[in-house]
């Protein structure tokens, strides 16, 4: 059986806020590689593992449902948020860096 990854989501470049990124999913490593479709050229494979995505309130249920199925799993852990303190002012700095 293939190894899973436990992880919470990163917000894309795309999202201004963090909706979607509170949640842990359980995802299944890769077990083959892409192919191109010699016919049509579209990219596909004969890994149906590789659509499975889980999501879970918690990092624990994630990590139950996995040991609960007998699932070899790692856990990701998320980084930290780093917030900058800036001010309006800042905009119209003089010193600012262009």
């Amino acid at each position: 059986m293939r190894q899973a990854r436990i992880f919470q989501p990163a917000k894309t470049a795309m999202q201004s806020g963090r909706a979607g990124t509170r949640r842990w999913v359980l995802e299944f490593e890769p077990g083959a590689p892409r192919v191109a479709d010699p016919l049509m050229g579209w990219i596909g494979s004969g890994d149906t593992m590789r659509q499975v995505r889980l999501t879970f309130d918690s990092r624990d249920d994630a990590v139950a449902y996995a040991e609960r199925n007998g699932i070899p799993y790692r856990v990701e852990e998320p980084h930290g948020r780093r917030i900058r303190p800036k001010n309006y002012a800042a905009n119209f700095a003089y010193d600012r860096i262009r």
